[in-house]
């Protein structure tokens, strides 16, 4: 119990039944809960006994509107240590800067899941080695939907986003697998912009995220009277989304008895809403994403194999950020790019110290950690370009790099500089590596990589020829 002993949380929020989920949610994880409703009952609580053990705060935009930020600069002025996450409905990539710049340690948009609440408290509640830069941020940048948008050169990567873009043109169901953070949700909806249902509907359901027994209503609907508080008819999002396509999130995370239900659905292809006396037929592509490796479920006797076989019509496996350590400085200077275009930002490049660190790290959030951090780095930058020395945590936890992190490096950087000794290599010689990194990353589309270069078709086969690259490499 000691262990748990600083676990106490100030909420901050109007909304009553928000309030009484975090806080079970809180409880179930160790923490004691002050729920406060305005920003003077916050400000005021931190100055009695009782606030001086308060450990972390979570503060919903709702109960401070407009002067959100300001009450993180008042609580941060009064405790400058306290970790604080804000909850908000807002998407606005300025309104992250604006948080964070103020001093909130995450920032999580509504409706957040469970999990995803009770990490960002697992992470506020490590003593002495909470890390604010690599907090897993949700702030939202607008989604990329078409594949090319996917970077990474990696085989594992790109096999899985042939076999992904390929079964894009079908109607059948698609399992995809990974762990959290590597890209399942912009697949999927890279897979529904390249089908045939582009134009229907699209509806992304996290399993986890369902309150309460909900989620079977949520997914087939129920009729007036067919439980207690079931007041009206809710259309289910099956039949929303007839002829359209439907992701189910986290599927891993079913119960039995909903595994069940899902796999007569799928079976028939006719849904009945709770409380119907009759069935109807309706056509909707499902897209399944699971974190765990659903056949390893089947055998352990957690899933069922029947539904298993209906999801997996094609199983596409995305690797893990540490697998592809060599796609992190594309990945990077993409995320930058895209950073750099929100309200409150500017563009910003990346040293080859910096990329270096970033490769020597092993990415448990995956890509979407990579994002959050690359973001709270820009959003703290002063230079031209983000250096080693804006990720000072992450250099922390690292220790000492064997090379002198000033010096710039060759590894990871896709383009060697520099050679052994020190000394910059030949331009021809850099040229000649951007040239074949960049078809070797457009996979050998000489139009595109022409207009990537900033150069004609005809100047670039001729620079082949000079440079005595073969396009084909």
């Amino acid at each position: 119990m000691a262990d748990t002993d600083h676990r106490f949380l100030m909420l901050i929020d109007n909304d009553p039944a928000q309030s009484r989920l975090i806080t079970a949610l809180a409880g179930r994880e160790g923490w004691r809960v002050m729920v406060v409703k305005n920003a003077e009952d916050a400000l005021s609580s931190l100055d009695t006994r009782q606030g001086m053990q308060i450990s972390t705060v979570i503060l919903d935009q709702g109960a401070a509107g407009s002067d959100a930020c300001e009450l993180i600069t008042e609580l941060k002025k009064s405790r400058p240590a306290l970790p604080i996450l804000m909850l908000t409905t807002s998407t606005s990539p300025l309104l992250a800067v604006e948080a964070m710049r103020a001093g909130a340690t995450d920032y999580l948009v509504k409706p957040a899941s469970p999990d995803r609440l009770v990490q960002a408290l697992r992470s506020a509640a490590t003593p002495n080695t909470r890390r604010d830069e690599l907090t897993p941020l949700t702030e939202k940048m607008p989604a990329m939907l078409e594949f090319d948008a996917m970077i990474g050169t990696a085989p594992t990567f790109r096999d899985a986003l042939a076999k992904a873009a390929k079964a894009a043109r079908g109607h059948g169901s698609i399992l995809i697998e990974g762990e959290s953070g590597t890209g399942k949700e912009m697949l999927a909806r890279a897979i529904h912009a390249a089908s045939p249902r582009t134009k229907l509907p699209f509806r992304l359901i996290n399993i986890t995220s369902a309150p309460g027994n909900s989620l079977e209503s949520i997914l087939f609907g129920h009729e007036k009277g067919a439980f207690p508080g079931a007041f009206e008819r809710q259309i289910g999002a099956f039949e929303k989304n007839d002829g359209g396509t439907l992701v189910l999130d986290e599927i891993d995370r079913l119960t039995p008895d909903m595994q069940e239900r899902l796999a007569k659905t799928l079976s028939s292809n006719q849904i009945r809403p709770v409380g119907a006396k009759h069935s109807f037929r309706v056509d909707v592509r499902i897209i399944a994403a699971s974190n765990l490796p659903l056949e390893e479920l089947v055998n352990s006797g957690h899933f069922r194999s029947d539904l298993y076989e209906l999801l997996a019509s094609t199983k596409v496996a995305l690797p893990p950020l540490r697998e592809r350590s060599g796609d992190i400085p594309a990945l990077a200077r993409h995320f930058l790019h895209r950073i750099g275009e929100q309200p409150g930002l500017r563009p910003l490049g990346i040293t080859d110290s910096a990329l270096l660190l970033l490769a020597a790290f092993d990415w448990p959030g995956n890509v979407r950690q990579l994002q959050a951090v690359l973001f709270r780095a820009a959003v703290f930058c002063d230079g031209d370009a983000l250096t080693a020395q804006d990720f000072p945590q992450l250099s922390e936890m690292l220790g000492e790099q064997e090379e002198d992190p000033h010096k710039p490096s060759q590894e990871g950087v896709g383009v060697m500089l520099y050679t052994d000794d020190g000394h910059l290599r030949p331009l021809e010689e850099i040229e000649a590596d951007v040239i074949r990194l960049a078809i070797g990353h457009y996979r050998g589309r000489m139009t595109e990589v022409a207009r990537r270069l900033g150069i004609g078709r005809s100047t670039l086969y001729r620079k082949l020829s000079d440079l005595g690259i073969d396009n084909a490499a």
